[in-house]
Protein backbone atom coordinates (compact mmCIF):
# COMPACT_ATOMS: atom_id res chain seq x y z
CA UNK A 1 0.00 0.00 0.00
CA UNK A 2 1.14 3.35 -1.12
CA UNK A 3 1.42 5.68 1.83
CA UNK A 4 1.02 9.46 1.66
CA UNK A 5 2.86 12.67 2.83
CA UNK A 6 3.35 16.12 2.93
CA UNK A 7 6.61 15.95 1.84
CA UNK A 8 6.62 16.19 -1.98
CA UNK A 9 8.16 13.82 -4.33
CA UNK A 10 11.68 13.82 -4.42
CA UNK A 11 13.84 13.73 -8.08
CA UNK A 12 16.60 11.81 -7.84
CA UNK A 13 19.00 11.93 -10.78
CA UNK A 14 21.58 9.06 -11.39
CA UNK A 15 19.45 7.14 -8.97
CA UNK A 16 20.28 3.23 -10.28
CA UNK A 17 23.15 2.75 -8.24
CA UNK A 18 25.44 4.39 -5.68
CA UNK A 19 24.52 7.36 -3.99
CA UNK A 20 21.70 8.12 -6.37
CA UNK A 21 20.17 4.98 -5.26
CA UNK A 22 21.14 5.20 -1.68
CA UNK A 23 19.13 8.63 -1.53
CA UNK A 24 16.84 7.56 -3.11
CA UNK A 25 16.34 4.58 -0.42
CA UNK A 26 16.77 7.17 2.72
CA UNK A 27 14.29 9.65 1.22
CA UNK A 28 11.76 6.81 0.69
CA UNK A 29 12.33 5.97 4.30
CA UNK A 30 11.42 9.57 5.21
CA UNK A 31 7.93 9.44 2.92
CA UNK A 32 8.75 11.23 0.14
CA UNK A 33 7.37 9.98 -3.53
CA UNK A 34 10.21 9.49 -6.05
CA UNK A 35 11.09 9.98 -9.76
CA UNK A 36 14.05 7.85 -10.68
CA UNK A 37 16.35 9.55 -13.71
CA UNK A 38 19.54 7.31 -15.01
CA UNK A 39 19.95 5.37 -17.89
CA UNK A 40 19.65 1.88 -17.02
CA UNK A 41 15.70 1.62 -17.14
CA UNK A 42 16.00 -2.03 -16.09
CA UNK A 43 18.22 -1.29 -12.79
CA UNK A 44 15.97 1.98 -12.29
CA UNK A 45 12.50 -0.58 -12.41
CA UNK A 46 14.18 -3.17 -10.12
CA UNK A 47 15.15 -0.22 -7.50
CA UNK A 48 11.55 1.18 -8.02
CA UNK A 49 9.81 -2.14 -7.24
CA UNK A 50 12.02 -2.60 -3.90
CA UNK A 51 10.86 0.76 -2.77
CA UNK A 52 7.76 0.53 -2.98
CA UNK A 53 7.65 -2.85 -1.64
CA UNK A 54 9.76 -1.81 1.39
CA UNK A 55 8.62 1.88 2.30
CA UNK A 56 4.90 2.13 0.74
CA UNK A 57 5.94 5.01 -1.53
CA UNK A 58 4.85 6.02 -5.56
CA UNK A 59 7.64 5.54 -7.60
CA UNK A 60 8.02 6.72 -11.38
CA UNK A 61 11.13 5.41 -13.29
CA UNK A 62 12.20 8.31 -15.95
CA UNK A 63 14.40 6.75 -18.50
CA UNK A 64 17.57 9.92 -19.42
CA UNK A 65 21.11 10.01 -20.68
CA UNK A 66 21.84 13.38 -19.18
CA UNK A 67 24.81 13.86 -21.74
CA UNK A 68 21.93 14.08 -24.30
CA UNK A 69 20.42 17.12 -24.43
CA UNK A 70 17.12 15.59 -25.09
CA UNK A 71 16.75 14.14 -22.39
CA UNK A 72 17.77 16.79 -19.96
CA UNK A 73 15.17 18.98 -21.23
CA UNK A 74 12.92 16.02 -20.43
CA UNK A 75 13.91 15.90 -16.93
CA UNK A 76 13.43 19.40 -17.18
CA UNK A 77 9.85 19.37 -18.09
CA UNK A 78 9.18 16.97 -15.47
CA UNK A 79 10.34 19.16 -12.76
CA UNK A 80 8.24 22.08 -14.28
CA UNK A 81 5.30 20.39 -15.07
CA UNK A 82 4.67 18.03 -11.76
CA UNK A 83 3.70 20.25 -9.28
CA UNK A 84 4.12 17.59 -6.47
CA UNK A 85 8.52 17.56 -6.85
CA UNK A 86 9.65 19.60 -3.80
CA UNK A 87 13.59 18.13 -3.88
CA UNK A 88 16.16 17.68 -6.25
CA UNK A 89 19.04 15.10 -5.73
CA UNK A 90 21.56 16.37 -8.63
CA UNK A 91 23.64 13.67 -8.39
CA UNK A 92 24.29 12.50 -12.02
CA UNK A 93 28.08 12.40 -12.87
CA UNK A 94 30.64 10.29 -14.00
CA UNK A 95 34.23 10.73 -12.87
CA UNK A 96 38.21 10.29 -14.96
CA UNK A 97 39.54 7.30 -16.58
CA UNK A 98 42.83 8.54 -15.08
CA UNK A 99 45.24 11.47 -15.28
CA UNK A 100 44.28 14.22 -17.68
CA UNK A 101 47.12 14.17 -19.69
CA UNK A 102 46.13 10.38 -20.70
CA UNK A 103 42.36 10.57 -20.76
CA UNK A 104 40.20 10.75 -23.93
CA UNK A 105 39.04 14.63 -25.41
CA UNK A 106 35.68 13.25 -26.28
CA UNK A 107 35.11 11.61 -23.15
CA UNK A 108 36.17 14.62 -21.35
CA UNK A 109 33.44 16.54 -22.89
CA UNK A 110 31.01 14.03 -22.12
CA UNK A 111 32.05 14.30 -18.41
CA UNK A 112 31.37 18.56 -18.80
CA UNK A 113 28.12 17.76 -20.01
CA UNK A 114 27.04 15.67 -17.52
CA UNK A 115 28.75 17.31 -14.38
CA UNK A 116 28.31 20.88 -15.49
CA UNK A 117 25.48 21.15 -18.15
CA UNK A 118 22.79 18.94 -17.08
CA UNK A 119 23.54 19.99 -13.50
CA UNK A 120 23.38 23.34 -14.28
CA UNK A 121 20.26 23.04 -16.58
CA UNK A 122 18.04 21.04 -14.08
CA UNK A 123 19.32 23.02 -10.67
CA UNK A 124 18.23 26.33 -12.21
CA UNK A 125 14.98 24.58 -13.72
CA UNK A 126 14.10 23.50 -10.15
CA UNK A 127 14.95 26.75 -8.56
CA UNK A 128 12.67 28.62 -10.75
CA UNK A 129 9.59 25.71 -9.97
CA UNK A 130 10.32 25.64 -6.55
CA UNK A 131 10.51 29.70 -6.13
CA UNK A 132 6.65 30.17 -8.00
CA UNK A 133 5.96 27.08 -5.77
CA UNK A 134 7.34 29.30 -2.72
CA UNK A 135 8.91 26.08 -1.39
CA UNK A 136 11.51 23.43 -2.16
CA UNK A 137 15.51 22.09 -1.81
CA UNK A 138 18.21 21.27 -4.83
CA UNK A 139 20.99 18.79 -3.71
CA UNK A 140 23.91 19.33 -5.79
CA UNK A 141 26.68 16.46 -5.89
CA UNK A 142 29.82 17.88 -5.96
CA UNK A 143 33.53 16.30 -4.63
CA UNK A 144 36.32 17.50 -2.10
CA UNK A 145 38.44 17.54 -5.00
CA UNK A 146 35.93 21.20 -5.44
CA UNK A 147 38.49 22.78 -2.69
CA UNK A 148 41.62 20.78 -3.49
CA UNK A 149 41.56 20.24 -6.92
CA UNK A 150 45.06 19.28 -7.46
CA UNK A 151 44.60 16.50 -6.06
CA UNK A 152 42.85 15.13 -9.36
CA UNK A 153 42.56 15.20 -12.93
CA UNK A 154 41.69 18.72 -13.88
CA UNK A 155 38.63 18.83 -15.88
CA UNK A 156 36.85 16.60 -13.48
CA UNK A 157 38.26 19.03 -10.61
CA UNK A 158 36.92 21.62 -12.89
CA UNK A 159 33.39 20.36 -12.89
CA UNK A 160 33.03 20.31 -8.69
CA UNK A 161 34.54 23.19 -8.49
CA UNK A 162 31.55 24.60 -10.85
CA UNK A 163 29.00 22.92 -8.68
CA UNK A 164 30.44 24.08 -5.63
CA UNK A 165 30.64 28.11 -7.00
CA UNK A 166 27.26 27.31 -8.44
CA UNK A 167 25.47 26.00 -5.29
CA UNK A 168 26.65 29.05 -3.13
CA UNK A 169 26.50 32.00 -5.20
CA UNK A 170 22.51 30.28 -6.30
CA UNK A 171 21.95 29.97 -2.28
CA UNK A 172 22.34 33.85 -2.01
CA UNK A 173 20.17 34.69 -4.93
CA UNK A 174 17.46 32.43 -3.23
CA UNK A 175 17.76 33.87 0.24
CA UNK A 176 14.36 34.59 1.40
CA UNK A 177 12.34 32.73 -1.38
CA UNK A 178 11.82 29.50 0.72
CA UNK A 179 14.04 27.71 -1.80
CA UNK A 180 17.06 26.01 0.03
CA UNK A 181 20.48 24.79 -1.68
CA UNK A 182 23.26 22.08 -0.10
CA UNK A 183 26.45 21.36 -1.90
CA UNK A 184 27.42 17.97 -0.57
CA UNK A 185 31.39 17.30 -0.98
CA UNK A 186 32.23 13.86 -0.60
CA UNK A 187 35.93 12.24 -0.74
CA UNK A 188 36.44 8.84 -1.72
CA UNK A 189 33.20 6.90 -1.73
CA UNK A 190 32.52 2.85 -2.46
CA UNK A 191 30.44 2.98 -5.31
CA UNK A 192 30.74 2.03 -8.93
CA UNK A 193 32.48 4.99 -10.41
CA UNK A 194 35.81 3.54 -10.18
CA UNK A 195 34.94 0.35 -11.91
CA UNK A 196 33.31 2.24 -14.72
CA UNK A 197 36.53 4.50 -15.08
CA UNK A 198 38.70 1.51 -15.40
CA UNK A 199 40.03 0.86 -11.76
CA UNK A 200 38.90 -0.87 -8.30
CA UNK A 201 37.91 0.78 -5.26
CA UNK A 202 40.20 -1.42 -3.85
CA UNK A 203 43.66 -0.66 -4.87
CA UNK A 204 42.63 2.77 -3.07
CA UNK A 205 43.58 3.45 0.58
CA UNK A 206 40.47 1.69 2.42
CA UNK A 207 41.27 4.11 5.97
CA UNK A 208 40.49 7.11 3.24
CA UNK A 209 37.12 5.04 1.76
CA UNK A 210 33.67 5.90 2.91
CA UNK A 211 30.78 3.89 2.36
CA UNK A 212 28.18 5.35 0.73
CA UNK A 213 25.30 4.37 2.98
CA UNK A 214 27.40 6.81 6.05
CA UNK A 215 28.48 9.51 3.15
CA UNK A 216 24.46 9.33 2.18
CA UNK A 217 23.30 9.45 6.06
CA UNK A 218 25.91 12.41 6.95
CA UNK A 219 24.62 14.44 3.84
CA UNK A 220 20.88 14.29 4.97
CA UNK A 221 22.64 15.22 8.56
CA UNK A 222 24.13 18.14 7.48
CA UNK A 223 20.71 19.18 4.78
CA UNK A 224 18.46 18.87 8.31
CA UNK A 225 21.17 20.91 10.02
CA UNK A 226 20.64 23.66 7.38
CA UNK A 227 24.34 23.61 6.03
CA UNK A 228 24.66 24.93 2.64
CA UNK A 229 27.93 22.60 2.22
CA UNK A 230 28.50 19.75 3.76
CA UNK A 231 31.71 17.71 3.87
CA UNK A 232 31.27 13.88 5.46
CA UNK A 233 34.54 13.35 6.22
CA UNK A 234 35.35 16.78 7.88
CA UNK A 235 36.29 16.61 11.80
CA UNK A 236 35.51 20.14 12.77
CA UNK A 237 32.98 22.59 11.12
CA UNK A 238 35.14 25.59 12.14
CA UNK A 239 38.28 24.77 9.48
CA UNK A 240 35.08 24.89 6.75
CA UNK A 241 34.31 28.17 8.61
CA UNK A 242 37.71 29.87 8.71
CA UNK A 243 38.28 28.40 5.03
CA UNK A 244 35.09 30.51 4.54
CA UNK A 245 36.04 33.38 6.12
CA UNK A 246 39.49 33.76 4.69
CA UNK A 247 37.91 33.95 1.20
CA UNK A 248 35.77 36.23 1.61
CA UNK A 249 38.27 38.79 3.37
CA UNK A 250 39.62 38.81 -0.12
CA UNK A 251 36.27 40.34 -1.46
CA UNK A 252 37.13 43.78 -0.98
CA UNK A 253 40.43 43.59 -2.75
CA UNK A 254 39.39 41.79 -6.23
CA UNK A 255 38.06 44.58 -7.55
CA UNK A 256 39.87 48.48 -8.24
CA UNK A 257 40.43 50.56 -10.58
CA UNK A 258 43.76 50.22 -10.66
CA UNK A 259 46.50 47.33 -10.62
CA UNK A 260 48.08 46.93 -7.40
CA UNK A 261 51.34 48.55 -6.57
CA UNK A 262 53.40 45.19 -7.21
CA UNK A 263 52.32 44.64 -10.54
CA UNK A 264 53.72 48.16 -11.34
CA UNK A 265 56.04 48.67 -14.11
CA UNK A 266 59.74 49.04 -13.13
Amino acid sequence: MTRTTNLGTALVTGASAGIGATYADRLARRGYDLVLVARDEARLAALAEKLKVDHGVAVDVLRADLSAPADVRAVERRIRDDAAITLLVNNAGIGPKGALLADDIDYLDTMIALNVTAANRLAVTAAQAFVARKKGTIVNIASAVAIIPELFNGTYSGTKSFVLAFTQSLARELDGTGVRLQAVLPGLTRTEIFDRAGGSVEALDQSRVMDVADLVDAALAGLDQGELVTIPSLPDKADWEKHEATRQALGPNISHNKPATRYAAA
